[in-house]
């Protein structure tokens, strides 16, 4: 990273625009630096030997202010050969066990029977409708896609470890046929239900499956379903990408030289857990303050629902108003993801009636920079974090945005303390009702899900269901491959009341579209849902005859009349 000037080429490359002497003092943010970039960015200049701190040059986001936070870090790396390079852990075979991330961690643990809202597996359904898929070409794609990702073959230990093997146990491509009419909707149905909301044997190494369904007329439908134990978000987009490969060529190169077991074993040997104990002590003193998450409404108690299953509602915001969205985010030195995150904290404030409640964040923050293969890598790289978002912080939108993206910062700088292990602090902390933060917001819009070369072959994304133990609601922002913003939330519909998510889920895409066109200086309006106020207006216009008292007048009257008698009853009497 030799010297400030180093440092401004590599911004440069990093932001697709050039950086020069009149930006010395823009805000980074304003100009499209992303946070999730700037994690990535921190950790090439941790790995140049640089100590780089992410919430302090997300503090002030400027080049100016970095070359003083830097400047001398950057100094001591000029000329020579620069610092050592991190050292390397000794290579690991991921046919050896090795310990689960924080995050699996919480997932194999969730699954289990016997848990609130457990009983399940964190796992991704999707269905794909193509004109033409030929059956043999996608088995054969699929057992080269296992061949080439060793979690794709991983199977999760009671020990909670993990190890690839040497083979998948996948059976084979299953083929539906539905040539009646009549009979096929029924059984597309029940070929979705069942897998969308299985759990699979992840013991035996079950982690993914593919089916194929001959849709009545013409055309197929591929079933895809992962566990998310193997494969996170961006995993899912680099096996859509590399099975379209494989299904044109079934002799695209073979299995990556580098695997999830060597990225764990060099991190930690680079010394990336050694940031822990600070991140430790942050949350330790940040604990006894935090709120839970936001008191929704609900109808069922989640530790009685009996069968945890999710379902998915979805909103598309335009290409225009999305545009129009992330031009004005950047106006006012905001992410367009905390603009969409502080859209949905003002819905679940509205609903839940409380204006301080923590959401939980997923962090997808692969180290880029660990080696040149891991953008390939298929594996759960997922970290969390507890967003405690406080709306009693500014009057106006841009004033909640901007102090919610302060604290994401902040928060995101302290990130090597998992905040899986900030929630089983709460367990040991609250020992009766442990807080708990059950709504998650994960933002993935830096490209669609969906990659172009799949697409191609076998369209977009026709259906699609996620679902993660003790989770209530998950609200998923992903870009559209027209460059639109899709909401998806994935909810246990039976905690919650009928029609509520939907109308949540409507207030949140209107909030979203008003903020278009809308001064950000005021307070967002959410109106009352149309059904809601139409109800009202048929209560209040029912005529009723009135008493002409007022409501307390009579507990005082009664006060008068028996002025001996006890007013309150407390404890024993």
């Amino acid at each position: 990273m030799g010297s400030p000037e180093a440092l401004r080429r590599q911004l440069s490359e990093l932001l697709g625009t050039e950086l020069g002497v009149g930006h010395q003092d823009a805000n980074l943010f304003e100009l499209g630096l992303q946070s999730l970039q700037l994690m990535q960015f921190v950790n090439r200049l941790n790995r140049a030997g640089v100590r780089a701190d992410f919430s302090l040059m997300a503090q002030d986001a400027r080049l100016s202010r970095w070359y003083e936070l830097l400047g001398g870090e950057l100094g001591e790396t000029d000329g020579g050969d620069g610092p050592a390079p991190p050292p390397a852990a000794p290579r690991v075979d991921g046919r050896d066990p090795f310990p689960l991330t924080p995050v699996q961690q919480a997932y194999w643990i969730g699954r289990q029977d016997g848990r609130p809202l457990g009983g399940v597996g964190c796992h991704a359904y999707l269905e794909f409708d193509a004109p033409h898929v030929d059956a043999d070409r996608l088995e054969t794609a699929v057992r080269a896609l296992m061949r080439r990702h060793p979690m794709l073959r991983a199977l999760f230990l009671d020990d909670a470890t993990q190890r690839v093997l040497d083979t998948s146990p996948w059976p084979g491509l299953t083929v539906h046929r539905h040539e009646d009419p009549a009979d096929a909707a029924r059984a597309l149905d029940t070929v979705r239900e069942t897998l969308s909301h299985r759990r699979p044997d992840v013991a035996r190494g079950d982690v993914m499956d593919v089916q194929l369904s001959h849709l009545p007329g013409g055309g197929h439908r591929i079933h895809l379903d992962v566990d998310l134990l193997a494969a996170d978000v961006h995993s899912i987009r680099v096996i859509l990408a590399d099975l379209a490969a494989l299904y044109e060529d079934p002799h695209a190169p073979g299995e990556p030289v580098y695997g999830f077991a060597q990225y764990l074993a060099d991190r930690a040997a680079a010394g990336h857990d050694t940031g822990a104990a600070r991140a430790k002590e942050y949350w330790a003193k940040r604990l006894p303050a935090l709120p839970g998450g936001p008191a929704l409404p609900l109808q069922a108690d989640p530790g009685e629902v009996a069968v945890t299953r999710f379902v998915r509602r979805t909103r598309v915001l335009t290409p225009q108003r999305w545009a129009v969205l992330r031009r004005r985010a950047s106006e006012h030195g905001l992410t367009p993801s905390v603009v969409v995150a502080t859209a949905f904290a003002e819905v679940l404030a509205r609903w839940s009636g409380e204006r301080h409640f923590l959401l939980n964040l997923p962090l997808f923050d692969r180290d880029h920079e660990a080696h040149p293969d891991v953008g390939g890598v298929v594996a759960d790289f997922t970290s969390l974090i507890l967003l405690e978002v406080d709306l009693t912080r500014g009057t106006g939108f841009a004033e909640r945005a901007r102090a919610l993206q302060e604290r994401l910062h902040e928060d995101v700088g302290h990130a090597a303390y998992s905040g899986v292990d900030v929630l089983r602090d709460f367990i040991r902390a609250d020992v009766e009702a442990p807080r708990t933060a059950p709504v998650v917001f994960a933002c993935n819009v830096d490209a669609p899900l969906v990659p172009d070369a799949f697409a191609e072959l076998f369209g977009d994304v026709t259906w699609m269901v996620s679902q993660t133990p003790q989770v209530w609601l998950d609200c998923q922002v992903y870009r559209t491959r027209d460059d639109g913003l899709l909401l998806a939330w994935d909810a246990v519909d039976e905690l919650f009341p009928p029609g509520m998510l939907d109308t949540m889920l409507d207030a949140c895409a209107g909030l979203l579209g008003e903020l278009t066109v809308t001064d950000w200086g005021g307070a967002p309006e959410l109106r009352l849902p149309a059904a809601q106020r139409r109800r009202r207006d048929e209560v209040n216009r029912v005529p009723r005859a009135h008493s002409g008292r007022l409501l307390h007048e009579a507990f005082f009257a009664r006060a008068r009349e028996r002025a001996d008698a006890p007013a309150l009853l407390w404890g024993d009497g």
